[in-house]
């Protein structure tokens, strides 16, 4: 059987996001579990603002359709979201919003039909991003994918990591891969014995 097939990325656009160190971390953990990683940066898929009038003028951005195609192609989702007052970026749920949409022949939730995901979130303020984590949890159990219950918050997220990407804590550095491992897992099991 092969790997678990998982898509990494951060919710975040920004260059230096303190999420883009977390997903990257994540997914040399998952990628240390056994899974077969793919790391994406969300700014390569550039998105309008989601407009059910522009959907039905000009249809998908190709932004969307590479995105879904991406979202398809995988088993399961590992990703790492900054919270930006109290919820998760414009972005993170903009990129959602428009993979979510149908294409012609297509099923409702394509992208996410059969989908396990994993969820971090980096903030240099004492919770780490937490009340992201719930936002995301519910939108994408909403869209039906299987959220797995470990999660890791990381506070304090502009000191946690060393010059090459690491985790400088090994406290933080286990939470993390156990989370990518659990994600591992779980996604080899479902698929080994799948729900009728």
């Amino acid at each position: 059987m092969t790997k678990p097939k998982i898509l990494a990325f951060a919710g975040s656009l920004r260059k230096g996001s303190l999420n883009k160190k977390a997903a990257a971390a994540a997914a040399a953990a998952a990628r240390a579990a056994g899974g077969e990683v793919e790391l994406i940066d969300l700014a390569d898929y550039p998105l309008p603002v989601y407009d059910g009038d522009l959907e039905e003028r000009e249809g998908l951005p190709d932004g969307a359709r590479r995105l879904k195609a991406a979202l398809k192609a995988h088993d399961g989702l590992l990703l790492s979201t900054p919270e930006y007052n109290g919820s998760i970026p414009g972005p993170l749920k903009n990129a959602i919003d428009w993979a979510s949409r149908p294409e012609p022949g297509e099923k409702p939730l394509a992208a996410f039909a059969g989908k396990t995901a994993a969820l971090l979130s980096a903030s240099p303020g004492a919770l780490g991003g937490i009340r992201a984590l719930a936002v995301a949890r519910a939108v994408l159990e909403n869209v039906g994918v299987l959220v797995i219950p470990a999660q890791v918050a990381v506070a304090a997220a502009h000191e946690a990591f060393a010059d090459d990407g690491s985790f400088k804590d090994p406290r933080r550095a286990q939470a993390v891969a156990a989370t990518a491992k659990r994600l591992v897992e779980t996604v080899a099991r479902l698929r080994a014995d799948p729900a009728p």
